[in-house]
């Protein structure tokens, strides 16, 4: 594990997030998947989101606003991701604190389980990219390779290999690649 748990969970989330946005899921027509009350719902419950909720309209508007002003991490350098990660602290008012609920062990949160959900995603992510940030790490940060794929990943592989999102680009590529070498082995170039 490369950083501690609850910053790889949140990390993960964030990427998840971001890849709700139109455009980032290959084949979904290039449409949003994070457009309803219920389609958040699910993404809070497949992440383990705590806290308060307000299960309507202006919270859902307010976590898809959140969206590209996190893609954007992916895109900074370091110091300029620094002053966007104290950026969303700041507007938050964060004030780190160690918590233990449900089956999470000793973890931080840095906003009270009653600040919207947009503003505990805003922190979640700052707090995470501080861990990053401090290990020098930035470079974890990568875009999917597949050309048909606009998705953010976040690459905690021991060797920095991993290329793919997990939309199943990696897969369609391999797909491709085979295919690839089988038609080669079929029909050959003729040599002169």
């Amino acid at each position: 594990m490369l950083f501690a748990h609850d910053t790889e969970a949140a990390l993960q989330s964030v990427v998840d997030l971001v890849n709700t946005m139109p455009g980032s899921v290959p084949g979904d027509g290039d449409g949003d998947v994070l457009t309803s009350v219920d389609e958040l719902d699910d993404f809070v419950v497949a992440h383990r989101w705590t806290g308060s909720r307000t299960h309507d309209a202006a919270e859902l508007r307010a976590v898809r606003r959140l969206r590209p002003r996190l893609r954007e991490l992916w895109f900074l350098s370091q110091e300029e991701a620094v002053d966007e990660v104290n950026a969303l602290l700041a507007e938050a008012k964060a004030l780190p604190q160690l918590v233990r609920h449900d089956v999470w062990s000793w973890h931080l949160h840095a906003t009270p389980p009653e600040a919207p959900l947009a503003t505990r995603m805003s922190v979640e992510a700052a707090m995470a990219l501080v861990d990053v940030i401090r290990a020098e790490e930035l470079d974890r940060l990568k875009l999917c390779e597949a050309q048909d794929c606009d998705d953010v990943l976040i690459d905690l592989s021991k060797n920095r290999s991993r290329r793919y999102c997990d939309g199943g680009c990696g897969n369609r590529a391999n797909v491709a690649a085979y295919r690839a070498r089988q038609a080669d082995q079929a029909h050959p170039a003729q040599r002169p």
